[in-house]
């Protein structure tokens, strides 16, 4: 073949190749991408790992078996690599540490080793005493959003809302972090966040409670599978206070059934509702706030009783709430001190953070001002035109960058409908039950025929 038909036959397979990558990013990281990155890892390893500075100088033994040998003095030497794996959203590189390295040293050289290997991000964590993992991300996953399959299936009270920046799945897990908060500006994909997370919870054996007091629009339209629904503070009023009853009954229930005799072994001795039988286990419940600061604002002496009354029962759920099986899922545009006495207290309570794009470096510090100083600046720095993304931690200090996938509130209903049949009644929330209008199929529009010619 000479060498203009090679080029004619080269520059379709260019085309298709930089179509690929800008049109079909996952695609193209899967067939051609992944090839290029193994290639570049390997080849550059060692010079990389030197320029970044993450190589030990040769030992003394080294240098004088090359001396009596009349050898050259050997060069310094790099982190061996224990495995390489392609996954389908990056290389995962599990690497041995040499004597005297740190994984903190890869963790502060992660931006120079992402430029270096020209991959979209990467990050490092610990497996074990000497040996690290680098997660190398080949392309922007957070930029169309796309949830693996497998990941729909979360577990027990796990569900599946959003992706990570390092091509793994985010999953909200009530058993790890019981309550949670959720803050994020107006159009910054909270409400699609919360929306994703009612859908996940939906699918499972559990009661949803919610309180929206933008007179329910947020919440009301999944009202088939909620098992009490308030859109207004004062009923909102009425049902923390059944909520707080309940849970009352539940560590009654608790107490006379946690088996205390001598000839019970010590992991069937009960202290919540997971270790009691199933047929005498309480379902768990889930409490929705889509905002909380219109719980806190009053204007009146009455209104300010009633604030009062609502935030003491926000904070006995959240320290006593986890063991009767009573989650917590606090959203708002705000959550700081300026809405008055045991808000502070009710945030230290919150173990989950999740902080969308906000307007001031205060609401950020509101989430995570006393986690990370780091995820304060992430937050703050969240674009405006990437709807959905957000940065989640814990109160032990982790966080990382996730985005949630578009969830039409058509599709949330339809799941919420589809799943009706899930919703528990709780005797004690009877109370608050929504009431549903009726389904009614939505007539076909006539279509006007023309007369017949005379």
């Amino acid at each position: 073949m000479n060498g203009t038909g090679l080029t004619i036959t080269l520059v379709p397979i260019a085309l298709v190749v930089l179509m690929l990558r800008w049109q079909r990013p996952a695609w193209y990281w899967m067939t051609f991408g992944v090839v290029f990155a193994v290639v570049r890892v390997l080849v550059r390893y060692a010079s990389v790992m030197d320029a970044c500075g993450l190589t030990i100088p040769p030992s003394r033994f080294r240098l004088a078996a090359a001396r009596i040998a009349n050898r050259p003095a050997p060069g310094p030497r790099s982190p061996r690599i224990l495995r390489l794996r392609p996954t389908r959203t990056g290389l995962i590189v599990r690497v041995k540490l040499r004597p005297g390295q740190d994984a903190f040293d890869f963790a502060a050289a992660s931006d120079r080793l992402r430029h270096s290997f020209v991959m979209q991000n990467v990050t490092t964590r610990e497996i074990r005493s000497g040996v690290i993992e680098l997660r190398m991300t080949g392309y922007d996953v957070l930029k169309r959003v796309q949830m693996p399959a497998r990941a729909r299936g979360g577990g027990v009270m796990r569900v599946a809302v959003a992706m990570r920046e390092d091509g793994e799945v985010y999953y909200r897990d009530y058993r790890q972090s019981p309550h949670a908060l959720n803050i994020g500006a107006t159009q910054s994909g909270k409400s699609v966040y919360q929306r994703n997370l009612v859908a996940g919870l939906a699918t499972q054996d559990v009661a949803l409670v919610g309180i929206d007091c933008k007179q329910g629009v947020e919440l009301a339209p999944l009202a088939r599978r909620f098992t009490a629904l308030a859109d207004n503070p004062d009923t909102a009023d009425g049902l923390l206070a059944a909520l707080v009853e309940h849970m009352a009954e539940v560590y009654q229930l608790i107490r006379r059934e946690q088996r205390l005799s001598a000839d019970i072994p010590d992991a069937k001795i009960t202290a919540d509702i997971w270790d009691l039988p199933a047929h005498l286990r309480p379902t768990p419940i889930v409490l929705v706030v889509d905002e909380v600061a219109e719980l806190a604002l009053f204007g009146t002496k009455d209104e300010e009783k009633r604030r009062d009354r609502i935030i003491t029962a926000l904070v006995r759920l959240a320290q006593l709430g986890r063991a009767a099986g009573i989650y917590l899922e606090i959203c708002g545009q705000r959550f700081g001190s300026e809405l008055g006495k045991g808000i502070t207290m009710l945030r230290a309570q919150l173990t989950g953070r999740t902080a969308h794009r906000v307007n001031d470096e205060t609401s950020a510090s509101m989430a995570f001002g006393d986690v990370s100083s780091d995820a304060v600046l992430a937050t703050i720095q969240i674009r405006t035109d990437r709807p959905g993304t957000a940065v989640a931690g814990e109160s032990s200090g982790g966080w990382v960058r996730i985005r949630t996938p578009h969830l039409t509130l058509r599709r949330a209903v339809n799941i919420a409908n589809s799943q009706a049949h899930r919703t528990p009644e709780i005797e004690a929330l009877d109370a608050f039950r929504p009431v549903l209008p009726s389904l009614v199929k939505v007539p076909a529009p006539a279509v006007e025929t023309a007369p017949a010619p005379a």
